[in-house]
């Protein structure tokens, strides 16, 4: 997937089960890190460690709830006793509920916000607390959150999930701004995915002819690629590759910045 040398590194993908995120954890150990896959999913998180370890690989599964405090206290030890270190965070756990703005169920808004948000926003706090110098992991390194082309676009549908992902991209330039000031040793970057056909990706289309915006899935799909200037959707090793660039020596002078990885959706 990728010619950038990741030896020695040791990284924790949350959502790391499926979709976007397995892949992103096959790319990163294809590139050389030891990886853990953090997730609320067991049984296909577990699959996932094996099927990568099956390759060679060193991986592992941990039990991760982002949206728990505890849950991020109980795995980052987790990950640093089974890994050796932490120096790699792929925050990539989220969720998308499709809605019209008229129609917005407010439980669904919260679900979005602490999934999306708080989540991400807990993850750069304790891997800030891990990487840093007097933490316990203590050799700096880097995180990567995945934000998406929906905080650069306006697609209807996806209101609260295009504000949480924008709210991805500040919480990044803070981040990095705060690593950088307080000398903790981590780069903070982002990505911005195009629409990629994972099961999230698929049922946003599904959702999207159901509430009346597009006669069918298909023509849902269709709209993308229309606005996208490559004229095809994303694949998960597009971003999966994007990931480890980001965590990479390649990068070692990028911080605080969104990588747009869409296709050229976003211009």
């Amino acid at each position: 997937m990728t010619s950038y040398d990741l030896s020695g590194r040791r990284a924790l993908v949350t959502g790391g089960a499926r979709g976007l995120g397995a892949g992103m954890a096959e790319a990163l150990v294809a590139a050389g890190a030891a990886v853990a896959i953090g997730d609320v999913l067991d049984d296909e998180g577990k699959q996932t460690a094996e099927s990568l370890r099956a390759k060679g690989a060193t991986a592992e599964f941990v039990k991760l709830d982002i949206t728990d405090e505890d849950s991020w206290a109980s795995a980052v030890p987790e990950v640093i006793a089974s890994l050796g270190g932490f120096d790699l965070l792929v925050n990539n756990a989220g969720v998308e509920i499709t809605s019209l703005i008229a129609d917005l169920e407010p439980a669904d808004v919260r679900t979005m916000l602490d999934v999306n948000v708080l989540g991400t926003a807990l993850g750069l706090k304790h891997a800030f607390r891990a990487m840093r110098p007097d933490g316990p992991a203590g050799n700096g390194g880097a995180v990567v959150n995945v934000a998406s082309v929906a905080a650069t676009i306006a697609f209807p549908g996806i209101s609260i999930y295009s504000a949480t992902k924008s709210a991805i991209d500040r919480l990044t330039r803070v981040a990095a701004a705060e690593s950088g000031k307080l000398g903790y040793g981590v780069r903070v970057n982002c990505i911005y995915p195009g629409l990629t056909p994972t099961a999230m990706g698929n049922q946003l289309a599904v959702d999207c002819a159901e509430i009346g915006l597009f006669p069918s899935p298909e023509e849902a799909a269709k709209a993308v690629v229309d606005l996208t200037p490559q004229g095809r959707l994303g694949q998960v090793d597009d971003m999966a590759d994007a990931v480890v660039f980001l965590a990479s020596g390649a990068a070692k002078y990028i911080t605080g910045a969104g990588l747009p990885v869409d296709g050229g959706m976003g211009i």
